[in-house]
């Protein structure tokens, strides 16, 4: 099961669960240590570095890239450097043992502040992270777990100069917040790139504040694209290679154009330091920059839904529907008055694309939806009961339940009829499992050995729809899934449980 990842603790809050997967602010008290151990260490001897070898010159070209000078990155570093900021923020936190506060005259006054004493048991907190001037009007980006509970948030620019920010929005699910300053001074904004076309192995560099040290550059390559690290419902992380630390978060990751190709938010680390492992994982800029838009425009997102919930293809499942290999996502509820409904979008149908954008896995969907406003006509292309159909959906505003795809593990949908005993829903069933008068169905009443449906369908269950054929009868039932195996496909069960539908693919004997 994925590690989830971890938000940053206050300084005095509990010792964070050794988890794999972290966020990257970093609390003030770090630094003190840090910079303590850097200063307090000798000064070593550094020799100086032998000439560099002449490169071939294929290898040369591949080196001097818009953006850089010669063969390093020191040109681009430079002009981008006053465009990143740091951010600082403050909180007031309740921590303390509840006993009253030494007194002036006491020895021990000066542990009232490191106990928690005094001021009703309040505490000043602080924590770091990083960020990026978006506008030369004062718009800054950053995460939303970097200013998350903040009273008081300071940008910090790279001449030293320290601007209060004003929280303008944030989005948890995409963990961006928008922040304003105002300056005196002119500000140097940084342009989105276009993350689309940004291709694994090209090199980014990373630029932010790991630790509380201030700018810091690294380097590396895209490692990987379209990752899911189950972090939320529009997980669709850039991959790098390039260092990225506690502290970064929220600092930008840029391509050689000196363009913002993602927002570093994660990284992969093993242990409770969190120092870079070389798997770091950023908000890709096409993703980002419309929710930011957003939040500028009304302080919070504006995302659209269908009023679905949805679960991916596998194999089998598949090939029930008619496809060679997995794709799509298939609906499993529909929102009662929802947009779906109001579209003709039913249970069971598998959406191949929405927006004529391919639906892979059921979180392509959500992915597409929230770059999507309220109000925005989305067409969708889906497969219902073996037939290609169409249907155009007027976005509504998102709800708690909708946002989310709903991958539920509950019933490892494979559906399929012989090896299954079934009967016939009677009064007492209705009433001792709590079935509906609506429900029309059977009930699982035993699973033979060797049966595919075994560890599958739970004994019990109420098999509603066979194949795409409604059933009431276990004689229907078996002649729906016999139907489909003459077909040499996988029986599709459509299977009711606690008001929720999910689907099982078994294979026939």
């Amino acid at each position: 099961m994925p590690a989830q990842p971890n938000k940053p603790q206050p300084a005095q809050s509990k010792a964070p669960q050794r988890s794999l997967l972290a966020r990257f602010a970093i609390p003030v008290l770090g630094i003190a240590a840090i910079a303590g151990a850097f200063f307090a260490a000798p000064l070593l001897n550094i020799e100086t570095p032998p000439p560099a070898v002449a490169q071939p010159a294929t290898q040369q070209q591949a080196i001097n890239r818009p953006g850089l000078s010669g063969e390093d990155f020191s040109a681009l570093s430079k002009r981008l450097m006053p465009s990143v900021v740091n951010i600082s923020t403050r909180q007031t936190v309740a921590r303390g043992d509840g006993l009253p506060a030494f007194g002036p005259n006491s020895p021990l006054n000066e542990f009232n502040d490191l106990l928690g004493r005094g001021q009703g048991g309040l505490r000043r907190q602080s924590s770091l992270g990083s960020g990026f001037i978006i506008d030369a009007s004062g718009y800054v980006v950053t995460n939303n777990h970097v200013i998350d509970g903040a009273d008081e948030i300071d940008v910090n620019l790279s001449d030293g100069t320290v601007l209060p920010a004003k929280l303008i929005g944030k989005d948890e699910d995409v963990d961006l917040a928008l922040l304003k300053v105002e300056s005196r001074s002119a500000l140097t904004p940084v342009p989105w790139a276009n993350s689309d076309t940004a291709d694994v192995g090209q090199w980014v560099i990373a630029i932010g504040n790991p630790f509380g040290l201030g700018g810091t550059v690294t380097a590396g390559i895209i490692s990987a694209r379209n990752r899911d690290i189950s972090a939320g419902s529009y997980d669709d992380f850039i991959q790098t290679d390039a260092a990225i630390n506690k502290g970064n978060s929220g600092g930008p990751l840029f391509n050689l154009r000196g363009e913002v190709v993602g927002i570093n938010t994660a990284i992969i680390s093993p242990g409770e330091a969190g120092g870079s492992v070389g798997v770091g994982f950023s908000v890709p800029a096409n993703f980002a920059k419309v929710v930011i838009e957003q939040l500028r425009k009304s302080g919070q997102t504006n995302r659209g839904t269908m009023g679905i919930t949805a679960r991916s293809v596998d194999q089998p499942l598949a090939e029930a529907y008619g496809l060679k290999s997995p794709s799509g996502a298939i609906v499993t509820s529909v929102a009662k008055g929802g947009a779906a409904e109001a579209a003709g979008i039913k249970v069971g149908d598998l959406i191949t694309t929405l927006n004529n954008q391919a639906i892979k896995e059921s979180r392509d969907l959500f992915r597409i939806m929230g770059v999507t406003q309220v109000g925005a006509q989305v067409s969708v292309r889906y497969i219902r009961n073996g037939k290609q159909g169409a249907a155009t959906v007027k976005l509504t505003g998102a709800t708690a339940a909708a946002a989310k795809p709903a991958e539920r593990d509950v019933a490892k949908e494979l559906t399929n009829i012989l090896g299954i005993k079934f009967k016939a829903i009677e009064d007492t069933d209705r009433r001792r499992r709590g079935i509906p008068a609506s429900v029309r169905g059977v009930i699982v009443q035993s699973i033979e050995t060797g049966s595919d449906a075994l560890g599958k369908l739970p004994i019990g269950s109420v098999v509603t729809e066979v194949h795409f054929q409604p059933v009431s009868s276990p004689e229907q039932a078996i002649a729906a899934a016999e139907s489909a195996k003459r077909a040499s496909k996988p029986v599709l069960l459509q299977v009711w449980g606690e008001g929720e539908v999910t689907y099982v693919a078994v294979r026939a004997r």
